[in-house]
């Protein structure tokens, strides 16, 4: 992928992610006279929200990194070992930083 389609997708994709952000991180409703059960639920969608937040947020902070390589002229390069990240990996995902097998081994600390 060449880096002016590269900066236009991940450009488009920080905007996606931060009106997604911005939705998420939106006033709670207020709740007035509800159930124990309505509380719960609330509880969980709570949860749910701050987990879809923590995954955007993440993701963001990948973008942006890509952004940056670009930016430098590394953008394509494997951060762990500096071999060239496959093209179709970099279609299906333009924020990856890694190789497949240095991907696989950050996966497997985790």
């Amino acid at each position: 992928m060449d880096d002016t389609t590269a900066r236009e997708r991940l450009e488009s994709m920080l905007a996606e992610l931060d009106r997604s952000i911005g939705v998420l991180r939106g006033e709670p409703v207020a709740v007035a006279d509800r159930s124990a059960a309505d509380a719960g639920s609330d509880l969980t969608d709570t949860d749910r929200a701050q987990a879809m937040l923590t995954v955007a947020t993440t993701h963001r902070g990948a973008i942006l990194a890509a952004l940056k390589r670009l930016d430098e002229g590394t953008y394509g390069d494997c951060v762990d070992c500096g071999r060239p990240v496959p093209e179709g990996r970099l279609e299906a995902r333009p924020e990856a930083a890694r190789c497949v097998p240095c991907q696989a081994k950050q996966e497997r600390r985790r």
